[in-house]
C-alpha cells in the first residue's frame, strides 16, 4: 500500500488516497459514539475494527503506535486516538468533527442529568443516587484491578503505587492540597522509573505518523499548553470572572490525567467537591450515571460544569468544561506527533512511563478508598450491595451499563 497524502501535502504511513469530508467523519465519530461501551481500551478496539481494518485508515502496526503515544501522554487516550484519526483522514476539520462527532452523544446526556440536577435540587437521601454511588464503587475497583494487573506486574512498580496511594490519603486526612501531592507523585514515579525501571528491547519502529504537524507547529502547541497551565491559576486568583475557577479547574484535571477516564475521578473532585461547588454525593452520582453511556467517560465533565455553582452553569458551563477538560490532551498530542519516534525508542522515557503509570494505580486506588467508599458504604445493606457489584464486575465480567442499570434500581426499593 503506498502512502497516502494529507491536505497538507505530506505523506502518511498506512493511509490510503482517497480523503473522506468532515461530514463523513463527523457522521461515523457520531455513530461510534453512540455504540462505543466499554471505556477507552473497548472504543480503541471500535476504532481499530471500524477505521482501520473495515474502512482501510491506517494499517495495524502505525495504529498500534498511534495508540502508543497517546497512551504516554496525559490525557483521555481513546479521544486522541479518535481525533488524530480524524487529522489523519480530513486534516483539521476531520479532527474537530471526529471529536464531536464521538463525545456528542455522552456529552448531550451529561448535560441534561446536570439541569436534572438543577431542577429537582440536591438528593442526597434518594434511593436511586445511593444506587448510583454503589455502582461507582464496583466500577472503579474493576478499574483498579484492571490497571494494577496490567501496570503494576512487579513488586517494585506495585510499592511505588503503594507509596502513591499512601500519601494522598494522607494529603487527605491532613488538609493539604490534592492536585498538587498527585501532581508531585506523578513527577516522583516518573523519576523513580527513569532510575529503577528497566525498559523494554522495542522491535524495528513502525512507519512514521505523519498528520501534517510541523516541529515548528508542535513547539507552537507544546507553548500554548504550557502558557495556559501557567495563566488559569493566575487569571482565577485574580477574581476576574465566574468562567476562571471551572475552566482552569477543568483544563488542570485534564493535564494531569494518566491512564484513562477514570483517574480524573480524584482530580475533578478536587476541583469541583471539595471546594464545595457541588456536593460529594451528586458527585458520585453523576459519576457513576456516566459508567452506563458510550463514548469517552470525560463527558462526565458536561455534567459536572451544568451542575455546579461556579461559573455560568447551564448548556454553557457543561459546554466549557468539556472544551477545557479535553483540550489539553489534543494540544499535548499535536505536540509530540512529529518526535514521537525518536521519544518512544529513547529507553528513559520508557522507564519513566512505566513509573508514571505505577503511580496512577495507586492515585485511583486512593480514590477508591477516599471518597467513594467513604461516601457511598454507610450500612450493611450498601456494603452487600457494593460487594455484589464487585463481584458481578470482577468475577462474573458483568457489562458495566447493565450494573449501573440495576443498581439504582435496587437502592429505590431498597435504601
Amino acid at each position: 500500500m503506498t502512502a497516502a497524502r494529507n491536505p497538507l501535502g505530506e505523506s502518511v504511513a498506512g493511509g490510503v488516497d482517497a480523503k473522506d469530508n468532515p461530514f463523513r467523519i463527523f457522521w461515523i465519530f457520531l455513530i461510534l459514539g453512540c455504540t462505543s461501551f466499554g471505556g477507552p481500551i473497548a472504543h480503541l478496539g471500535y476504532f481499530r475494527e471500524a477505521l482501520a481494518r473495515k474502512r482501510g485508515w491506517m494499517d495495524d502496526r502505525s495504529y498500534a503506535d498511534l495508540v502508543a503515544l497517546c497512551q504516554f501522554l496525559p490525557g483521555p487516550t481513546s479521544s486522541q486516538a479518535g481525533f488524530a484519526l480524524g487529522l489523519i483522514r480530513g486534516g483539521p476539520p476531520g479532527a474537530l468533527a471526529a471529536f464531536v462527532g464521538f463525545t456528542l452523544p455522552s456529552a448531550v446526556v451529561m448535560i441534561a442529568l446536570g439541569f436534572g440536577v438543577l431542577l429537582i435540587g440536591d438528593p442526597r437521601e434518594a434511593g436511586w443516587l445511593k444506587g448510583f454511588k454503589l455502582a461507582t464503587v464496583a466500577v472503579v475497583a474493576q478499574a483498579v484491578v484492571g490497571m494494577a494487573r496490567t501496570l503494576c506486574p512487579d513488586m517494585l512498580r506495585s510499592f511505588l503505587a503503594a507509596i502513591a496511594g499512601g500519601l494522598i490519603l494522607l494529603a487527605g486526612a491532613t488538609g493539604h492540597s490534592l492536585i498538587a501531592t498527585q501532581f508531585l507523585a506523578i513527577v516522583f514515579g516518573g523519576f523513580a522509573g527513569y532510575l529503577l525501571i528497566e525498559s523494554d528491547r522495542l522491535k524495528a519502529p513502525a512507519p512514521r505518523i505523519d498528520v501534517g504537524v510541523s516541529k515548528c507547529a508542535a513547539l507552537v502547541f507544546g507553548a500554548l499548553f504550557l502558557a495556559l497551565v501557567i495563566y488559569l491559576p493566575i487569571w482565577a486568583l485574580s477574581g476576574a470572572g465566574t468562567l476562571a475557577v471551572p475552566i482552569g479547574g477543568f483544563f488542570r484535571a485534564g493535564s494531569l490525567v494518566f491512564g484513562g477516564g477514570h483517574v480524573v475521578l480524584p482530580m475533578l473532585r478536587a476541583e469541583v467537591a471539595t471546594p464545595g461547588h457541588l456536593s460529594a454525593e451528586t458527585f458520585l452520582a453523576g459519576y457513576g450515571a456516566a459508567q452506563a453511556l458510550p463514548g469517552p467517560l470525560f463527558a462526565f465533565a458536561g455534567y459536572l460544569g451544568t451542575a455546579m455553582s461556579a461559573g455560568p452553569g447551564g448548556v454553557l458551563g457543561g459546554a466549557l468544561a468539556i472544551v477545557a477538560i479535553f483540550l489539553p490532551g489534543f494540544l499535548l498530542l499535536l505536540a509530540a506527533l512529529p518526535f514521537w519516534s525518536a521519544l518512544r525508542a529513547n529507553s528513559a522515557v520508557q522507564g519513566a512511563l512505566k513509573g508514571v503509570s505505577a503511580i496512577v494505580v495507586g492515585i485511583l486506588a486512593a480514590a477508591l478508598y477516599d471518597p467513594i467508599i467513604t461516601d457511598s458504604v454507610n450500612n450493611c445493606l450498601e456494603t452487600i450491595l457494593a460487594i455484589a457489584g464487585i463481584t458481578g464486575l470482577v468475577v462474573r465480567k458483568v457489562p458495566a451499563w447493565l450494573l449501573v442499570a440495576t443498581l439504582p434500581a435496587a437502592g429505590s426499593v431498597l435504601l
